[in-house]
């Protein structure tokens, strides 16, 4: 009845106002909120992973721009600096594995992606300048640790960025010695140098058909267009090089505008 108080102990008895009684759909909700909390805690953790390789893997490649000879074994003292990073990189991506098996590999593949083309990028880089070839795909997957999956598309845009540090590496040593790097130990009427490898580099992206690969698809032209004009810049240098002789003033870098408006653009750096 209207304007009836009810007491307290028939308030403890009611089955709507007990506190005893729950909802019959509240234990699914409490699966699916410890299931997003798993979800978000690991995307969180594979993404920091990923940040951390990259940040590691930019430093590695920053020190093998010290490098000044090709087919040789990179210096001690750069090989010193690089080890303690290419440990910390194993470390970090040994400790997302668990969470990249079954079909979590694919669901956080775009978290993990940006750090493993970075670290492709670095080994590729240090693997060139050691035996002045490209390390093949099996071979850039055997740097990684099992239970990290290395796509194709991964090692693709990964060896894109790779002709931009070989093209900061033979600007350098066009500017330190006068000639252009060239495959050592070979016969000094041969052609090969580190122009050519990143000409038939490039001759062999513009050969690939990126078809509907979206992580391929999405970079593809902005990436094939960077390292056409990575390898016009060192074509220019030698361009320059050849034309000026033995007559390059002190301290010459080779241009490296490919706009054709007499600016010159400025060799990226970090």
């Amino acid at each position: 009845m209207a304007g009836v108080k009810r007491k307290p102990e028939d308030m403890a008895t009611d089955p709507a106002t007990s506190p005893e009684t729950k909802s019959p759909f509240l234990p699914i909700f409490e699966t699916f909120r410890a299931e997003l909390d798993e979800h978000h805690d690991r995307r969180e953790n594979i993404t920091k992973a990923s940040r951390d390789v990259t940040a590691q893997s930019k430093k590695i490649i920053f020190a093998l721009q010290r490098v000044r000879e090709l087919g040789k074994p990179i210096h001690p003292s750069i090989s010193k600096t690089i080890t303690p990073m290419y440990t910390t990189i194993r470390n970090l991506l040994e400790g997302v594995v668990p969470d990249l098996q079954s079909i979590n590999t694919y669901r956080y593949r775009d978290r993990i992606t940006g750090g493993i083309q970075e670290y492709i990028e670095a080994v590729t880089f240090q693997y060139y300048l050691e035996t002045q070839r490209i390390m093949s795909f099996d071979e850039a997957a055997a740097q990684l640790p099992e239970g990290i999956m290395l796509t194709y598309e991964d090692y693709a845009l990964g060896l894109f960025d790779m002709t931009g540090e070989l093209m900061r590496f033979a600007i350098t040593y066009m500017a330190t010695n006068g000639k252009l790097p060239t495959h050592s130990g070979e016969d000094k009427s041969s052609k090969s140098s580190i122009l050519t490898d990143m000409q038939d580099l490039r001759a062999a992206f513009e050969g690939v058909n990126p078809g509907k690969v979206y992580p391929l698809t999405k970079e593809f032209e902005s990436k094939l267009k960077t390292t056409r004009q990575s390898v016009e810049k060192v074509e220019n240098g030698v361009y320059q090089m050849i034309v000026r002789g033995k007559e390059r003033p002190k301290g010459w870098r080779p241009d490296t505008d490919t706009r054709g408006g007499g600016e010159t653009e400025a060799v990226e750096s970090y």
